[in-house]
């Protein structure tokens, strides 16, 4: 039996603990409403949050929902901001005490982790076998079976007010979208009875996420013995043979029916090391490089566009902006970039600080000179160019992009990104 740890309660409603919490909870989402009237008021807010968490009579607040479609239909739900100061302050305090007990080869949400460490351990057991079994959840976060997500928790925690937190917050999760499934001994109603469900958003739900696969995370590396990649719930075995591959899939089918889940049919496969594999945001070649998929670039572009256009409705704080774009780079700069390059420098750079053309007194804008475009691919771009095209055809499609680089604070200038010119194969 696992020890159990009590009297956690005073340290995650502490004051100093929430106005922690409330740092946390503001980075990036100083220029909303609920979250700038909190912080107006910040130490009135925080001390009577802390007194309704001493008197028991904190309740979560209602959700705003957030149906979003790209890359996939998902409703995002986002809690009120005291809340979120909350989710920060019982997180700081209960998340380390599971930490310990996490294997080390899931990778979401823990700090030091991440997706890239997530992508170089693939790789790395992708070069030492021959197949893959490439595992998802049917609808995870929906199909989160509450009673069992507390009954994970009470195996560490026996203090009874950050017991009551923990439930308060399960228990005022937000309908999500329905995942009816039966496993043995249920009855015809039984699915409607059990309540499901983490709504996507919040900190607590990343933490629970983590903690409700733990439990396979040591079945598969202590049991089957596996070598083995976990994020989320997209995880990873790998083996010479696809028939120990296909034997374990059964197993961790039998296993997860305890835990209320199945395996995504279509998402759930073998597949060879040789192949091209998705994964966490890359494609990743069995040369060892890696590519940002098309979607993804594209889907950068319009977000570049979005904050140029809030920022200039005064609707988004720089702040954001750099977070945002800063982030999205950081993590392109993992892959061969010659796309991110692309998307940066096609049609022109704007700069999303850019004043907008009504504004004639606005200060000059640095922007890339167009001259040209390119075909399909860096190649094109070098000047001894062989496109196998008859020495008839003339095209305007080649050509070189002068460039002046305007500069976003905190992220630096576009120069920092290598020269659009080198490509994915290297400089030509």
């Amino acid at each position: 039996m696992p020890f159990r740890h009590d009297d956690l309660f005073p340290a995650i409603a502490s004051f100093a603990t929430l106005r922690d919490a409330a740092m946390k909870a503001i980075r990036g989402k100083r220029g909303k409403p609920g979250a700038a009237g909190f912080m107006a008021n910040l130490e009135k807010e925080l001390l009577r949050l802390e007194r309704q968490l001493f008197e028991a009579t904190w309740r979560p607040g209602r959700y705003v929902e957030i149906p979003i479609t790209d890359p996939k239909p998902r409703l995002v739900s986002a809690a009120p901001f005291r809340d979120r100061v909350v989710h920060h302050a019982v997180c700081a305090v209960v998340a380390p005490i599971f930490e310990r007990g996490f294997i080390e080869d899931s990778y979401a949400n823990r700090k030091g982790y991440g997706t890239h460490r997530a992508i170089a351990r693939f790789e790395q057991y992708r070069d030492r076998t021959r197949h893959v079994l490439r595992a998802d959840i049917y609808r995870y976060f929906p199909a989160i079976d509450h009673a069992i997500l507390k009954l994970g928790y009470r195996r560490r925690i026996a203090c009874t007010a950050t017991l009551r937190v923990l439930d308060a917050i399960v228990d005022g999760s937000n309908p999500q979208e329905p995942v009816n499934l039966y496993f043995p001994g249920d009855d015809l109603f039984t699915p409607y009875e059990r309540r499901r469900g983490l709504p996507i958003g919040n900190l607590t739900s990343q933490f629970f996420a983590n903690l409700y696969l733990d439990p396979l995370d040591h079945y598969v590396k202590e049991v089957l013995r596996a070598p083995y990649v976990r994020y989320v719930d997209d995880f990873a075995l790998f083996a010479d043979d696809p028939a120990v591959l296909a034997g374990w899939r059964e197993r961790i089918e039998t296993f997860l029916v305890g835990r209320r889940l199945r395996l995504h049919p279509v998402k759930t496969f073998i597949a060879a090391t040789t192949q091209t594999a998705r994964f966490l945001g890359f494609d990743l070649l069995p040369d060892g490089g890696r590519r940002l998929p098309e979607e993804a670039v594209r889907r950068f572009r319009n977000r570049l566009r979005g904050l140029r256009d809030r920022w200039r409705a005064g609707t988004v704080e720089a702040e954001e902006i750099q977070q945002r774009i800063g982030a999205w780079i950081a993590h392109a700069e993992h892959a061969q970039t010659w796309r991110l390059r692309h998307a940066l420098f096609e049609g022109g750079w704007f700069d999303p600080f850019e004043p907008a053309a009504s504004e004639p007194d606005g200060p000059p804008v640095a922007r890339v000179l167009r001259g040209g475009s390119w075909n399909n691919n860096p190649d094109n771009a070098r000047a001894a160019n062989r496109n196998r095209n008859a020495t008839t055809n003339r095209n305007n499609n080649n050509g070189f992009r002068p460039a002046s680089t305007p500069s976003i604070a905190g992220v630096g200038t576009f120069t920092d990104v290598p020269s659009v010119h080198e490509g994915i194969h290297g400089p030509s």
